[in-house]
């Protein structure tokens, strides 16, 4: 059991982690040593580096940083996570649990170009399979995804519904989807219904009879983290208010997931005000008890 579980190890969730792991906060930093920050060759634009600096460079000195001060990371991609008066992290790696968290994965990746997919959503189309799998008891699903995050969420529909499909849209599957689970590799041409979802067409020709489509490409983003638990989502970032507090008590948000400039400066600001906000709440509530 952890104080705080911070998701996402770029600039945001570390620096949230300084500040929280410095306050004395069991802090759990949950992420993968992936992301736009190791793509980055040179950085020249941040403050105190005279000479360019490696994403790489910068990524590695963060995480140090932070374990010096006492956070503790845990490695894997984030399958899941719940909320029911405190947090309930799934990962690749194993699992973790906080009365508070904070959100810093990163943008909101965008939706796949399928036409279709804008106009079903709500009527058919889902980013959440823990919050809709009920309403789609006894009837044949999709979920649209080739990886580890396709699979949890094809893993939580499988109880429930009467057939489970997962289509690739022509990339190869990379998860071990069992059995039970057909797989489709197709590409994808369009989605079609009327008032909601019936179906998806493949570029062959062919037809795929569902109702519904549960999208889960790649691994999952602070938004899509966010519309699981809840939060409200805004012009398509997670929406926060001065202290990166979102609508649901306990989470907060930082980075680029909450829009405005997509810049490391931001991002570790967003970071800090978001980590001194934890620790503003997590003392207020131990003194409320006291």
């Amino acid at each position: 059991m952890s104080d705080v579980i911070i998701l996402g190890c770029g600039p945001a969730g570390i620096s949230a982690a300084l500040y929280t792991a410095r306050a004395g906060l069991r802090t759990l930093v949950v992420g993968e040593r992936s992301g736009s920050l190791l793509k980055t060759d040179r950085i020249q634009n941040y403050y105190g580096f005279p000479e360019p600096v490696s994403g790489k460079t910068l990524f590695e000195n963060g995480i140090a940083q932070a374990r010096r001060v006492g956070a503790q990371f845990l490695w894997g991609e984030v399958l899941g996570v719940s909320y029911d008066g405190g947090f309930a992290v799934t990962t690749s790696a194993g699992e973790g649990s906080a009365p508070f968290a904070v959100l810093a994965t990163g943008a909101a990746r965008r939706s796949p170009n399928i036409p279709g997919l804008a106009e079903f959503e709500g009527r058919g189309v889902s980013y959440c399979a823990v919050c809709d799998a009920f309403f789609y008891r006894k009837k044949e699903v999709a979920v649209l995804g080739a990886g580890d995050y396709a699979l949890h969420e094809a893993r939580e529909l499988l109880p429930v519904a009467a057939k489970v499909t997962v289509l690739t849209d022509g990339a190869k599957p990379s998860a071990p989807f069992p059995p039970e689970m057909e797989v489709r590799t197709e590409k994808i041409v369009s989605l079609f219904g009327e008032k909601a979802l019936r179906g998806v067409r493949f570029a062959g020709g062919g037809t795929l009879g569902t109702a519904g489509l549960f999208v889960a490409i790649g691994v999952a983003g602070s938004v899509d983290l966010a519309r699981k638990l809840g939060a409200q989502i805004r012009d398509g970032s997670v929406a926060v208010d001065e202290s990166r507090r979102t609508n649901v008590p306990g989470l907060y948000a930082a980075g680029d997931c909450t829009g405005g400039l997509l810049q490391i400066a931001k991002a570790v600001c967003d970071g800090a005000v978001a980590g001194t906000s934890v620790v503003k709440e997590f003392r207020g509530q131990a003194e409320a008890k006291s």
